[in-house]
């Protein structure tokens, strides 16, 4: 059985400004390194066999951070992965977060994400995205998903991998929440640098049950 400890980047620019952020990148604020060491001493005893992440530099940052203060440090291997990479918004990549949400919900009945997140499913929401987006090059679900199977399969050959580090990002938290969690409500989502436990058993089974989410 594999236990990934998913985490959340710690804060960027902007993210404190609400702008929507998925393949676009700022660094991390002080206080998003704060964070990201904060998750590390909460991790610091769990002896990771390997950490991986997006390739994106927030989550990049964070998880040499988490690393920094592991018992198993010294032999702990990165890798970083477009796999996990956030959601593409295309067109809305840098835009106001609540604008955003108002352009790709306001015509299906929605002026916020939360109301979104509430009564409408993830898939469906990355497909609103894709729809609304002008240029239509963000992803929708099928893309997206498509993107983090090769993920997780990369996960699932991880030989003698037990304990795993994955440092990711909101949106894709929330889609693995949707997916493999057990009733996680998606409103509010998860902080920055909170930490997700996910299971996959040896079959490939993967769970995500709601009394191992941790917010820090």
């Amino acid at each position: 059985m594999k236990r990934i400890y998913i985490v959340r980047h710690g804060q960027t620019y902007i993210n404190r400004y609400n702008k929507m952020q998925g393949w676009c990148d700022t660094p991390l604020t002080t206080a998003g390194i704060e964070g990201a060491e904060e998750a590390g001493k909460a991790l610091h005893d769990v002896s990771f066999d390997i950490a991986l992440s997006s390739d994106l530099k927030r989550a990049s940052d964070t998880c040499e951070t988490i690393m920094k203060y592991n018992v198993n440090k010294d032999e702990l291997q990165h890798i970083a992965s477009p796999f996990f990479r956030e959601q593409f918004y295309g067109y809305f990549e840098g835009m106001d977060s609540e604008m955003a949400w108002r352009m790709i919900g306001g015509s299906h009945g929605y002026a916020t994400r939360q109301e979104m997140f509430k009564h409408e499913s993830i898939d469906t929401i990355k497909d609103w995205i894709k729809e609304a987006d002008p240029y239509h090059q963000a992803e929708d679900a099928e893309e997206y998903w498509s993107r983090m199977e090769n993920g997780l399969k990369m996960i699932s050959e991880l030989d003698g991998a037990e304990n795993i580090l994955l440092v990711t990002h909101g949106f894709t938290i929330r889609s693995l929440w949707y997916r493999y969690g057990d009733n996680i409500p998606l409103v509010p989502g998860p902080k920055n640098a909170s930490i997700t436990v996910m299971t996959m058993s040896d079959k490939g089974d993967i769970k995500i049950p709601i009394w191992n989410k941790m917010h820090l």
